[in-house]
C-alpha cells in the first residue's frame, strides 16, 4: 500500500517574535496609562486655537483633517493637493523669510494680548458690580494680563497695629464676598501690605507679621461668610516691601497700608 505523504506541520514562531509582541503590548499599555493620567484645559485650548485661527490661519485649513479632510479621508491620492492646501493656510512663503525668534515673539504677544483682553472684560464686570453696590471710592480696581485687583485701604479695615476687622468694614467685605462668589472657579489671592514704620509695643513684632495677620483676617472672614472654596483662595503678607506711594509722607503711608484682592483670569498661569 502506498504511503500517504505526511503533511508539513507549521513551523513554530521564532522566540524573538513572542518577546517583541509582548514588548509592543506593554508599550501600548504604558502610553494609554500616560494618556489617561493627562489633563487638558479644553476652554483655554479652544480660546488659543480660535485666536490662532483668526490671526495666523494655521488651524482652519486642517480643521476637517479627520473625516472629510483635504489630506486624509479620501486617501493617499489627495496628497497631490498638498501645495494648494499649504497655500490656503497663508503659509506658502518660505519660512526662512521670517526669523524663528520673530515668529515666536508674535505668538507670545498674541497670547499676552488675549490674557489682557480677558482681564479687561473681567474688570469691567467687577466695576459695574462696585457701582451697583455703592462701593466707589472705597474699592479701587486695576488689572493686568494675569488678574483683576481690588484694593481696600487699611484704615477702613483695621485700627493701627491691629489685625481685628473694624465693625464698619464688615458690610463692605460682605459685598465683596458676593462679587467673589461669581468667580469662585478662579484663583483668588489676598495680600496684606503695610508702611515702613517699625512696630513698637504691639502684638506683632514687625510689619511682616502684621501684614500676614491682616490678610489672614480677611481670608477667615470670607471663608465664614461665603461659599468660596478655601483651596482656591491664597493669602499672604508682603510687609513694607511693595509700596505704591512715598513712605516719607502721611498720605503715602496711608496708601501703603492696604489689602489687595486679586482675581486671576482663566488664561493666567495660576
Amino acid at each position: 500500500m502506498a504511503r500517504k505523504k505526511k503533511e508539513d506541520e507549521p513551523k513554530p514562531a521564532a522566540a524573538w517574535m513572542n518577546t517583541f509582541a509582548d514588548l509592543m503590548n506593554l508599550l501600548l499599555c504604558f502610553f494609554v496609562l500616560l494618556f489617561s493620567m493627562s489633563t487638558i484645559d479644553a476652554q483655554k485650548f479652544e480660546q488659543i486655537a480660535a485666536s490662532f485661527s483668526q490671526s495666523f490661519s494655521i488651524f482652519s485649513g486642517g480643521a476637517q483633517a479627520i473625516g472629510d479632510g483635504i489630506l486624509v479621508s479620501a486617501g493617499m491620492s489627495q496628497l497631490n493637493e498638498l501645495d494648494e492646501y499649504i497655500n490656503s493656510t497663508g503659509k506658502a512663503a518660505d519660512s526662512e523669510e521670517i526669523p524663528e525668534d520673530l515668529k515666536v515673539e508674535e505668538v507670545v504677544e498674541k497670547i499676552e494680548q488675549m490674557k489682557l483682553d480677558e482681564s479687561e472684560e473681567l474688570a469691567e464686570k467687577i466695576d459695574e458690580a462696585v457701582q451697583e453696590q455703592n462701593l466707589e471710592g472705597i474699592v479701587d480696581i486695576e488689572f493686568t494680563s494675569q488678574y483683576v485687583q481690588l484694593t481696600l485701604q487699611g484704615s477702613l479695615l483695621f485700627d493701627s497695629g491691629s489685625t481685628i476687622l473694624k465693625e464698619q468694614s464688615l458690610p463692605v467685605l460682605d459685598q465683596i464676598g458676593v462679587m467673589l462668589e461669581r468667580y469662585a472657579e478662579s484663583t483668588i489671592e489676598i495680600e496684606g501690605h503695610t508702611d515702613n514704620v517699625p512696630m513698637s509695643g504691639a502684638k506683632y513684632s514687625n510689619n511682616d507679621e502684621l501684614s500676614g495677620g491682616r490678610s489672614l483676617s480677611v481670608f477667615n472672614y470670607l471663608m465664614d461668610h461665603t461659599n468660596l472654596d478655601p483651596a482656591m483662595v491664597k493669602h499672604s503678607g508682603r510687609g513694607e516691601y511693595v509700596p505704591i506711594a512715598d513712605n516719607a509722607t502721611p498720605e503715602g503711608r496711608a496708601l501703603n497700608r492696604r489689602v489687595e484682592i486679586r482675581i486671576y483670569n482663566s488664561l493666567s498661569s495660576y
